[in-house]
């Protein structure tokens, strides 16, 4: 039996949809890359979007890092082998190119979550082997402060865009604050490979009363960027320690070497 839904609840959403559209009125829709108006649409232009750079097989199984040819079913990259992360795979929609930054930087900090959507689709897609075994998706979190200052967790409002597309084949919910930032950490952000390790040690932490909702699932871990990897490295332990059974890692863009090959 279906819920009705809170006449509170109708209201705002009506309410929401009449401010976007009096907010397209007085503001056409722009490239969130270039900021050239789109016309009709939304997200990027034609132009930008020809310079989008989507990853696709041939990659590492384990760490989802592009290759530049095929070695085989399941090569492993130098990274896999050298250093194998707590988590199980990672994936990412797209390389961190100008366009991508773009994109990221405009949901992060200019308040375009009109993009969500769009980027979590893009994600869904990518991720779609680690989506079909999940149970939930767990946002990397910001600390409070972080995060009433931006006023929106951006890795949040991705895994919202994933479950709403996820959902379309089976219910994948998002657990929103099973996993909490336990310290505030400085910015990522100029910091070595093992400086950002460093960094976020021990900055996460599952609460004791959300144990029972990571106890013996399979998990996917949303953030926006995968730079080093310490960040969502420090998260999928924090996961396992609060016993998950699985972790794995769905992130819009990734960092990759301009050349890249298999071993």
């Amino acid at each position: 039996m279906e819920h009705a839904v809170p006449r509170w609840r109708t209201l705002w959403r009506g309410g929401a949809r009449t401010l976007a559209m009096l907010r397209d009125l007085a503001l056409p829709p722009v490239c969130a890359s270039c900021r050239d108006p789109l016309g009709a649409g939304e997200g990027l232009c034609p132009a930008c979007w020809s310079r989008m750079s989507f990853i696709a097989p041939p990659y590492c199984p384990r760490l989802g890092i592009p290759f530049v040819y095929d070695p085989g079913p399941g090569l492993l990259s130098m990274e896999a082998i050298a250093s194998p992360p707590t988590y199980g795979r990672a994936r990412a929609a797209v390389r961190y190119d100008d366009v991508a930054r773009d994109l990221v930087h405009a949901l992060k900090y200019a308040d375009r979550l009109d993009l969500a959507p769009i980027m979590g689709g893009w994600m869904a897609r990518a991720g779609h082997e680690l989506l079909a075994d999940a149970d939930a998706l767990v946002p990397v979190p910001l600390h409070w402060r972080r995060q009433w200052s931006r006023r929106t967790n951006q890795s949040a409002a991705l895994a919202a865009g994933i479950a709403r597309i996820a959902q379309s084949h089976r219910t994948v919910p998002v657990l929103h604050g099973a996993l909490r930032r336990a310290r505030a950490t400085p910015q990522q952000v100029g910091l070595s490979k093992n400086e950002r390790a460093v960094n976020v040690q021990g900055a996460f932490r599952v609460p004791p009363e959300r144990k029972a909702e990571i106890a013996g699932r399979r998990l996917v871990l949303v953030d926006d960027v995968l730079t080093s990897g310490a960040t969502v490295e420090a998260c999928a332990k924090a996961l396992s320690r609060a016993g998950a059974a699985h972790v794995d890692v769905l992130v819009f863009a990734r960092v990759v070497s301009p050349a890249r090959t298999p071993i």
